[in-house]
């Protein structure tokens, strides 16, 4: 095509349509009806959307190729702009097999070099459509980091539950924004600037939900010397904060200096020091953490620094900070346990995880697709057979309006106990989940052994208090004890 020329309106808006999908949200309803709109004449059973967008785009750019190849260099500066996402697409998909192999070999093998004939060959098509050097290994780094984002929340998040759906299309805004041409532009490079506040029950998967944030985060793609700046699988790291006792909080997170206290006998890098420029951290059970940490880490969120203690040399931190809970915040910050700016600080965006029990609520076949993921990941494949047995066993020991206060973590170990036992007694798992008048009948009945009262108890305790410390000081027993209590499991029934 000559130089500058216009494109034809027929042609421009077709592009701006498949501008509007391409920077839509993969997992929302919306960008499906786009899709429909578009290639609807091209769909089949079975097909999927980005097949069929392919097809469609495939022959325009065909037809426009007719000429010699069609490039950004082509077309005037707003033409180009409407051209460029179109590319982008096209080459996308034309390398998926090439990314997904990059994805598992960097994630077995923890390596950042590229494979020399998929870099050759994607940023070749990207150079030759119009786009520089620079441009296009930033491109390709973009189209790395959305297969890594795309996979790890479809892959990680399974269900079809409408709050599942829609848990999927916060983690995508969450790693991308609700507007994608904006991250394009801008935010692509400043991302650790917005922090992510995980709330949920025990067991509904906040963990696995940081995962999938903290792994799709943007690493650039050094061309010259074919690798990216790290590996993405080295890029996440999760701290539960739970597991240590208040004196040693403060070292893991922000390490310590040799002598700085009485066992100190060598220099300690904390998770913040061992972070990746390019990582997320996540800091799981959050609300577990006194007023002067929070402090600290609020210190950490704002000015991007930290000290390690015994030392006066400060350190920075330049990677973007995940936080997790399944504590009421609003509760905490109401007592004085939560401090206000540290809330408003690290909720730049706050994701509530569903409870099993809404997930069941909201589609009943729910249960039946999770329990098939976890017989395949136990097994290494997938068995019907199996994945219907363990669905009778739990049928047949389990109440049909069985609450799952163990969400989907309980829901794992169910399985492993069928798998082992043939059955899941759920009797002290329900009685988390117990009221008072539940276990006051289980103790009338005299039902209940020293054990299971004592769990039964701690259990209550603890879904009205929200704290192991609470619990141990209502108790009068330590942290640790009041934790294996809460969550032992024993052979003795406890109400259900």
């Amino acid at each position: 095509m000559a130089a500058s020329q216009m494109l034809s309106a027929r042609d421009r808006d077709f592009f701006l349509r498949i501008g509007k999908i391409v920077f839509a949200n993969p997992f929302s309803e919306i960008r499906a009806q786009q899709v429909r709109e578009v290639a609807g004449d091209f769909m089949r059973p079975g097909m999927a959307d980005a097949e069929a967008l392919m097809t469609v785009i495939n022959r325009r750019l065909q037809a426009l190729d007719a000429q010699g190849t069609f490039a950004l260099s082509d077309l005037t500066a707003e033409d180009a702009h409407c051209a460029k996402p179109v590319f982008l697409f096209d080459v996308y998909h034309r390398h998926l097999a090439g990314l997904d192999a990059l994805i598992e070999r960097q994630a077995s093998q923890r390596e950042t070099r590229v494979d020399a004939t998929l870099a050759d060959r994607l940023l070749g098509e990207l150079v030759r459509r119009g786009f520089s050097d620079e441009e296009a290994a930033r491109y390709f780094a973009l189209f790395h980091q959305l297969r890594r984002a795309y996979y790890f929340i479809e892959a990680g998040l399974v269900g079809e539950s409408p709050s599942m759906k829609s848990l999927r299309r916060a983690l995508w805004n969450n790693v991308f924004t609700h507007d994608m041409q904006l991250f394009d532009t801008h935010l692509w490079k400043r991302m650790e600037d917005f922090s992510t506040l995980l709330l949920g029950e025990t067991g509904t998967g906040k963990g696995q939900a940081a995962a999938a944030i903290g792994r799709s985060g943007h690493i650039p793609y050094l061309w010259q010397q074919r690798r990216f700046a790290a590996n993405f699988a080295d890029s996440f790291i999760a701290i539960n904060l739970s597991q240590f006792p208040e004196t040693l909080i403060e070292s893991e997170l922000f390490g310590h200096r040799k002598g700085a206290f009485t066992g100190a006998i060598e220099h300690h890098d904390g998770v913040l020091a061992r972070s990746s420029a390019h990582g997320t951290l996540l800091l799981d059970e959050i609300g577990e953490v006194s007023i002067p940490i929070q402090i600290k880490l609020l210190q950490v969120l704002q000015e991007r620094s930290f000290t390690p203690i015994g030392s006066h040399q400060t350190q920075r931190f330049a990677g973007r900070v995940i936080a997790a809970t399944n504590r009421p915040v609003h509760q905490l910050i109401a007592r004085g346990e939560f401090r206000h700016d540290f809330y408003y600080r690290l909720c730049s965006d706050a994701i509530t995880l569903p409870t099993l029990r809404q997930r069941l609520a909201e589609a009943p076949d729910e249960l039946a697709r999770l329990v098939g993921l976890l017989v395949t990941r136990m097994l290494g494949v997938a068995d019907a057979t199996v994945g219907g047995r363990v669905l009778d066993a739990l049928a047949g020991c389990l109440p049909a309006d069985y609450p799952w206060p163990g969400n989907v973590r309980e829901l794992e170990q169910a399985v492993r106990r069928i798998l082992l036992t043939g059955r899941y007694d759920a009797a002290i798992e329900a009685s988390a989940g117990a009221s008072s008048d539940a276990l006051l009948q289980a103790i009338d009945d005299g039902r209940l052994g020293a054990s299971a009262l004592l769990a039964g108890y701690c259990q209550l305790l603890y879904k009205r208090l929200g704290t192991y410390e609470e619990v141990a000081r209502r108790t009068g027993l330590d942290r640790r004890t009041a934790r294996k209590y809460i969550h032992q499991q024993a052979d003795t029934a406890g109400p259900a």
